[in-house]
């Protein structure tokens, strides 16, 4: 069988990175739309980037009203701004939030009318240039053709996707994720994990997404509870890095499963950050999906050092669900009730979830046949 693989057109990474793409950024345009956030902004961040921007005659707008996770109304304002101020190509900087949103914010600029009517399409077209520029480890974005909104008319988290919507260029620099604090470097180290483990587990995994997703999970498992612990640790923040961009391929070219899938309404109706949501249903999700493709999970138990050689499949398999939720331990994920959701909303609101959760089409990826009696199920199996 063929595969077809995409990534960004290019990557600057390492340490120092985003310094060394000025040359690179000043083919792109004349005016920068820099979509971002306000603690990004309030910390410093953006204004490197702008120093660099000035150092080369860019000029630029400053659009960081992005709080929280991106809403249609967001991205409204955001393409209004982008036009009024007749920018020519757009900088995300910060979060999985900014990043998806500049993505939204370049593709409405030239296609009009509501980011809803496109959910289920192939967004296309003539877009302006993009750059993406993470400041966390996880969400991937910066590599991916996806962007998840939320339609507040539907209270539904829209996944949307599109190659069009790949970056330009993708700058991986570690040294802006020093700064993320822990429930950010748990919720976003958590979403990647998540990313590789589904991507390998997926229909669509191929030879090319197998070592990605293999290489993203063996560095999460070695370094996350370390960034936890200490987030000054260079190492261990410049491995997550290399690890949410793998993990970000990953799910560009193989997809994301169940756990994605009923992770996005939890985000939506609940407002779960969406790594944490992800980390919450994990163990429960992948239980559901084990005997689906034993060798799959032992694969990964086996690259983690969880499991040997001589187990068997099963046994090794299992091995991993235990380390798994040994690391969700070490990054102290909460439970739907720890976090402080009520009992009896979120059994009022299963039925809906699950429908959205297969309607999303991820929950098909899943090696083991999924349906929505099954979703239900597991949404109250979190529970126990």
């Amino acid at each position: 069988m063929a595969y077809s693989f995409t990534a960004p057109k290019r990557t600057i990474i390492g340490k120092g990175s985003l310094a060394s793409s000025a040359d690179y950024i000043k083919e792109l345009g004349r005016k920068a739309f820099i979509v971002t956030g306000k603690i990004v902004t309030k910390m410093g961040t953006v204004g490197i980037l702008t120093d660099m921007l000035v150092n080369v005659g860019i000029d630029y707008v400053i659009f960081n009203d992005i709080v929280g996770e991106p809403t249609d109304d967001m991205i409204a304002t955001g393409v209004n701004a982008y036009k009024q101020n007749k920018c020519d190509f757009c900088i995300g900087i910060g979060g999985g939030s900014p990043l998806d949103s500049a993505k939204a914010i370049v593709a409405m600029a030239t296609l009009g009318g509501e980011i809803s009517d496109y959910v289920g399409k192939e967004i296309s077209g003539n877009f302006p240039p993009l750059v993406l520029i993470p400041t966390t480890a996880g969400t991937g974005s910066e590599a991916t053709k996806f962007l998840c909104v939320t339609d507040t008319k539907k209270n539904v988290k829209m996944l949307l996707k599109g190659d069009k919507l790949i970056p330009d260029i993708a700058i991986i620099d570690s040294s802006l994720t020093l700064s993320a604090p822990q429930s950010v470097t748990a919720a976003t180290g958590m979403d990647a994990l998540t990313h590789a483990v589904e991507s390998y587990t997926s229909k669509k995994a191929n030879t090319l997404t197998d070592v990605y997703a293999l290489s993203a999970i063996k560095r999460i498992f070695n370094f996350l509870p370390t960034a936890y612990v200490d987030g000054s640790d260079e190492k261990a923040r410049e491995e997550l890095a290399i690890a949410a961009y793998e993990a970000g391929i990953c799910i560009n070219n193989a997809s994301v499963t169940l756990v994605h899938g009923m992770s996005r309404p939890i985000g939506a109706l609940f407002h779960v950050p969406h790594g944490i949501s992800n980390a919450m249903l994990i163990k429960e999700c992948l239980s559901y999906a084990l005997d689906g493709c034993y060798d799959r999970f032992a694969d990964i138990a086996r690259v983690i050092g969880v499991a040997t050689a001589e187990m068997s499949d099963e046994a090794a398999a299992k091995s991993f669900l235990y380390a798994l939720d040994e690391i969700c331990k070490a990054c102290e994920i909460p439970t739907l009730e720890e976090y402080g959701i009520n009992k009896e909303k979120f059994f009022a609101t299963i039925d809906k979830m699950a429908t959205d959760a297969i309607a999303s089409g991820s929950p098909a990826n899943t090696i083991k046949e999924i349906d929505k009696e099954a979703v239900v199920n597991i949404y109250k199996e979190l529970w126990k």
